[in-house]
């Protein structure tokens, strides 16, 4: 018999789903919220509820937003020619933090990882495709950017596979880069520190 309320159980149950969060701190948080004032408490709740109503996917980009288009896709000072896809959208975030990249996005929501049954059709592959064949698309560059573990790279190679074969129905091809030094192999874009993405950004290379 637990020697918890079920509320309390039910909570920690909760957290320890979250990623990174094991029991003891599944515990603590638990603990920490049942001392936290009611006002802030309902104000909690309140905005996890508002967390899936209040938020959409952008149409374009698949990036998450409140307005379709988002911010970056309905910005005319962005360079709608270079396009940069990334596994996630704590990616865009980091990457906007460096101010060096002016154009705009494309997010999968993942990476292709056979041995979780993630595959293309799992993530936002084939709107990419989609992106760049549109009559009207002005795409010129793709910089893959995705993390550079043995996921991001099946994902690069998938990508550019699907662009080569784009390729062969365009007048010009798209040139499609990777980032290049200062990204450490096996490191996430959404870790690096705005100094190392700016000089992986810069010295892009072509795929």
């Amino acid at each position: 018999m637990s020697l918890l309320p079920k509320s309390l159980s039910r909570l920690i149950d909760a957290f320890e789903r979250l990623p990174g969060i094991g029991p003891k701190s599944a515990q603590r948080l638990a603990f920490y919220l049942l001392h936290v004032p009611q006002e802030d408490l309902e104000q909690f709740a309140d905005t996890l509820k508002e967390l899936k109503s209040h938020t959409i996917l952008c149409s374009l980009c698949k990036n998450v937003t409140e307005q379709d288009p988002c911010a970056i896709c309905s910005n005319p000072t962005r360079d709608q020619s270079v396009l940069c896809v990334v596994e996630q959208p704590t990616d865009v975030l980091s990457i906007e933090k460096t101010g060096k990249f002016k154009g705009i996005y494309h997010v999968l929501h993942g990476a292709i990882d056979p041995l979780n049954n993630i595959g293309p059709d799992e993530i936002y592959i084939a709107d990419l495709v989609t992106r760049l064949t549109q009559k009207h698309s002005t795409i010129r560059e793709i910089i893959l950017a995705t993390n550079s573990n043995m996921e991001g790279e099946a994902t690069s190679m998938y990508i550019m596979k699907q662009i080569m074969n784009l390729d062969t129905q365009r007048t010009n091809p798209i040139k499609v880069t990777r980032l290049a030094h200062g990204l450490p192999v096996g490191a996430d874009i959404e870790y690096a520190d705005e100094v190392t993405l700016s000089r992986a950004l810069e010295g892009r290379t072509a795929f």
